[in-house]
């Protein structure tokens, strides 16, 4: 999966189940002051991931260090790698 294919999926997973206008999706948006998420809708957004990109996130330690769109982007495309290096 490319870099843009993973900011696309992102992108969609936000303006979907989070009716956010794509024009806010930019990677410096802070993901609660930006795009107005919060500690409930973290909940919904690592499901939505987790079905988009087929990955497991609950266990990942990582993930709280996210911040902005763009940690978003590179925490998907940590895991998609290092799930290539798994196979």
């Amino acid at each position: 999966m490319t870099e843009q294919e993973i900011i696309n999926a992102v992108n969609k997973v936000f303006e979907e189940s989070f009716e956010i206008e794509k024009e806010r999706l930019q990677p410096q948006a802070h993901i609660f002051n930006d795009l107005g998420l919060d500690s409930l809708d973290i909940v919904d957004l690592v499901v939505a991931l987790q079905k988009s990109f087929g990955v497991n996130i609950r266990n990942e330690e990582n993930i709280r260090n996210i911040r902005t769109l763009g940690d978003v982007y590179q925490f998907i495309s940590e895991l998609k790698n290092k799930e290539l290096k798994k196979n």
